[in-house]
């Protein structure tokens, strides 16, 4: 579905990037991010995103810390998201019959402001709208680059050029395989997997996250924020890389129920819901390790550059990168080489930090008995959980974050 652009054909001279045409493909976060600050400089810009609409599922995330907090404020969406939070609490860890075992607070689980994707996507989305061309449904099939532009032949739409196009799909960007290479170079898998679906409450369960572990393996249920009469299942599992077809439902619930199968706690009724579910989220734990993030007229942002799968702050960071590219771009009044060497020089140092050292899975579902038992007694520890949310905190701030200059809203004129 094409959403048509309302973006205005005439833009002032002084527009700093006045008449670039930008491709984004994505519609995620960063996506819809990038776009509302290339459209607010003035550029023609369209996403496109494979999805027929904005996805409406999706688990919470999180921001922390004054430079993302900051981003927000910015691009004028910090109080609607306020609005929009879900005030989740702390996390627990129980064992089989529901007694705890630790509680992490909620700064660490929750972050500053915490909201559901799907929360986060319709606000970003909406903040740029009636200034951004949004093509639903298709999907990037080839890119060409020429001496003044990039060819696009989309799998539905017709062939169209621009000066600039920008993966913002993901960790298993489109993008970065067609102008990098296979995604076997970049994406590493980390051993496990992670999946999440609604179902009925009919555990009766409240809002604060509760979690059951045995080796390698987690299982996670908490009532959804807005409706309380469904309930989110969560879980994740150790597993070498799967053999299976990425779009085949039957076989992600498969191996879902394999890993799960025989386990205590609420996990049987969280099956019986899994087997029920008529969509649902499933990924490996992957982390990307790109070398290089431009190659000529072409940028990759987000989880397509940088991406852990479940990391704690990569959403965080993929605002932070949409509002450095298109300010680099801007301040260089569409000089894409300078911009996007500026970018990944300011970026690299940023996404890094969090980046390498994440590890999602082990700390979710350690796989030995003796890492679990490891984990549990650090995390009773107040101190260690303290220091958790003091630490969070810090990776997520960027002292040196550029104050770019305010130009006026163009795009709104």
């Amino acid at each position: 579905m094409t959403m048509p652009s309302s973006t205005p054909s005439f833009m002032p001279s002084s527009a700093p990037l006045a008449g670039l045409r930008v491709l984004v493909s994505g519609a995620g976060v960063a996506g819809p991010a990038l776009a509302y600050w290339l459209a607010h400089y003035g550029a023609d810009t369209t996403v496109v995103e494979i999805a027929p609409a904005l996805r409406a599922s999706g688990f919470a995330v999180d921001f922390r810390g004054p430079t993302h907090l900051g981003v927000l404020e910015k691009m004028g969406v910090l109080e609607e998201l306020r609005a929009a939070q879900t005030h989740g609490g702390a996390m627990r860890s129980v064992d089989e019959h529901g007694e705890l075992i630790f509680e992490l607070p909620a700064e660490f689980a929750g972050g500053d402001i915490e909201v559901y994707r799907r929360d986060l996507s319709r606000v970003l989305y909406e903040r740029g709208a009636d200034r951004v061309e949004y093509l639903f449904g298709d999907a990037i099939a080839a890119l060409t680059e020429t001496a003044d532009g990039v060819r696009v032949d989309f799998s539905r739409g017709a062939s169209r050029t621009f000066d600039l196009v920008v993966g913002a799909d993901g960790l298993h960007s489109r993008v970065r395989r067609l102008a990098f290479g296979p995604e076997d170079r970049y994406v590493r898998h980390l051993g496990y997997y992670l999946a999440g679906w609604d179902m009925p409450n009919d555990l009766g369960v409240d809002t604060t996250p509760r979690q059951y572990n045995v080796p390698g393996r987690m299982a996670s249920v908490a009532a959804d924020q807005q409706d309380p009469a469904r309930a989110g299942a969560f879980v994740v599992f150790a597993s070498p890389p799967l053999r299976h077809d990425w779009r085949d439902l039957d076989q992600q619930k498969a191996a879902i129920a394999d890993a799960f199968t025989g386990l205590g706690w609420h996990v049987p009724r969280l099956l019986d819901g899994l087997h029920q579910a008529p969509e649902l989220y499933f990924d490996s734990i992957s982390r990307v390790s790109a070398p290089n993030w431009v190659s000529g007229r072409v940028a990759l942002l987000g989880d397509a550059a940088w991406g852990v799968t479940l990391g704690g702050m990569g959403v965080g960071a993929g605002l932070v990168g949409a509002y450095v590219l298109a300010g680099e771009l801007a301040a260089t009044g569409g000089d894409h080489r300078a911009a996007f060497a500026a970018y990944e020089r300011r970026m690299r140092p940023y996404a890094g930090r969090w980046q390498r050292g994440a590890s999602p899975g082990k700390f979710l579902a350690p796989s030995t008995s003796f890492g679990l038992w490891t984990r549990n007694s650090l995390f009773r520890t107040r101190l260690v959980r303290k220091m958790l949310v003091s630490s969070s905190k810090v990776l997520a701030t960027d002292q040196a974050l550029p104050d770019y200059p305010a130009y006026p809203d163009y795009a709104a004129a």
